[in-house]
């Protein structure tokens, strides 16, 4: 793992998300090394030469970039996490998410924070501060085995899970992230059961196999349900139009929280570009 500290010359940046108004970002790469990362397309942008999952660049000088008198930020929603975890295993030695956290209080801006760490608890304080925030945890593999191969890096299932309970103790608003549904594999149904005491919103996203993680996805089949390969390719097969996988899934998951009366948005893709 490669790390280096580097200084940038802008922090919250204008956001791409339909929900969120700005995005920051205190690292460059990720430690948790997921091999269905959709972020890597942000290697192009930082000169390395290692491989994604296996270098992270520290703004170092990120919570200085933080104004502290501004109006620009009230009443916008700040999502931070969008690339990169906030919460990786480097937060802890840097604190760059928890001084961000500190500098970003007197704006009271409606903060989104998404993260599969739950190293996270460590700032309930600061969650406390905002009167407006959500704190999301992804998760979407309850089997150990195959969570630690596609997430190498990142805290256990049990782990997000209990620290889901701790940050609704604490009284913080939560979100369980189910993303992304890997088909066959992701069961939805038994992460709501699992968690519904104590989350607050469920958010739900669909595998996106780009070409950049499609040969990953396929490896780690290979390894370990050979059987569904061919049943992959028939859903993301550009030519096979009639496959409407996605939307059936984003049917029964609605029909199943509407049933439940339980809280969530949808973030599925449909268009084809496999």
């Amino acid at each position: 793992m490669k790390i280096r500290e580097i200084k940038v010359k802008s922090l919250i940046v204008k956001s791409n998300l339909s929900e969120s108004d700005y995005v920051i970002n205190p690292y460059v790469g990720c430690q948790h090394d997921c091999i269905y990362c959709y972020a890597r397309f942000m290697k192009r942008f930082t000169g390395h030469t290692e491989a994604w999952g296996k270098f992270v660049d520290i703004k170092i000088n990120a919570p200085d970039l933080i104004p502290k008198k501004t109006n620009k930020f009230k009443n916008k929603s700040i999502t931070i996490g969008s690339v990169c975890d906030p919460y990786q295993p480097i937060e802890r030695k840097y604190k760059l998410t928890r001084k961000i956290l500190e500098k970003l209080t007197p704006f009271q801006s409606h903060l989104d924070l998404i993260t599969k760490s739950d190293l996270v608890v460590r700032d309930i304080d600061m969650f406390k501060q905002f009167m407006d925030c959500i704190i999301a945890i992804s998760l979407s593999i309850l089997d150990e085995n195959l969570r630690k191969q596609l997430e190498p890096c990142s805290s256990s299932a049990e782990a997000r899970i209990n620290a889901l309970k701790k940050l609704h103790n604490a009284g913080i608003q939560t979100a369980l992230f189910v993303s992304p549904i890997f088909p066959y594999l992701t069961d939805w149904r038994k992460v709501i059961e699992k968690t519904k005491d104590f989350v607050d919103e469920y958010w739900f996203e669909n595998l996106n196999l780009y070409s950049s993680i499609k040969n990953n996805v396929y490896e780690f089949l290979k390894k370990n349900e050979p059987k569904l390969i061919e049943k992959y390719k028939e859903i993301y097969s550009i030519k096979n139009i009639k496959n409407n996988y996605w939307e059936i899934e984003e049917k029964k998951i609605k029909d199943f929280c509407k049933q439940k009366k339980i809280n969530f948005r949808i973030y599925f893709h449909h268009k084809r570009k496999y």
